[in-house]
């Protein structure tokens, strides 16, 4: 792959959040998925991550209350009043669910020198990696994080030591996916704040 064709690929990477509700992907396109994720970097190769493949609409439904109730726990507390009208109904439609579940433990020689977040970098990058993957297969994905951790964890029956990266919605986009703007990257020169000389 060159790099036209890797930057089309990171374009076609795009958050979707309608969703058609068949077909749920194969047993071997969800392999695949996961076994891109697998590929990440992360610390010293502990690979710190496991999945939670979740098809059946009832966790989908529950895993959807909890997102209710975290809009509502924004809104409570004076959160943006935006968060009320948004739409969280792809959390049933998506055929396909898969929680990036990371173990704390194996984040790598970070706790050692104040950076203990190594698991949940490399449970990010894995899960660029599976939203990469479901581009690649035809599939729109999205990142979901708009949750209480606890919730979820009571309804997938993950253990209180783990963390969860976030909710990998997967499944055919319903219409088109609108294409969302970068802005232009700061870059500095050799330290924070030092702008690039002009070339």
């Amino acid at each position: 792959m060159d790099y036209p064709q890797l930057f089309s690929l990171l374009e076609e990477r795009r958050s979707c959040r309608s969703f058609q509700p068949e077909p749920v992907p194969e047993q071997n396109e969800i392999a695949k998925i996961i076994r891109a994720g697998q590929q990440a970097p992360n610390p010293l190769n502990l690979q710190p991550w496991s999945f939670v493949v979740v098809t059946d609409p009832g966790t989908k439904k529950e895993l959807r209350q909890a997102g209710e109730e975290a809009k509502q726990a924004v809104l409570e507390q004076g959160g943006p009043g935006w968060v009320g009208g948004f739409s969280i109904d792809f959390m049933e439609a998506a055929p396909l669910v898969i929680a990036v579940v990371v173990d704390p433990a194996k984040g790598g020689l970070g706790d050692y020198f104040n950076q203990p977040t190594g698991s949940i970098q490399a449970g990010s990058a894995c899960i660029q990696n599976m939203m990469l993957a479901a581009a690649a297969l035809g599939y729109g994905s999205l990142w979901f994080t708009f949750f209480d951790p606890a919730r979820v964890r009571e309804i997938l029956k993950i253990p209180a030591h783990l963390a969860i990266a976030g909710l990998v919605y997967i499944g055919r986009a319903a219409g088109e996916i609108p294409a969302s703007r970068r802005r232009a990257a700061v870059v500095y020169d050799g330290c924070f704040g030092r702008e690039a000389a002009d070339a």
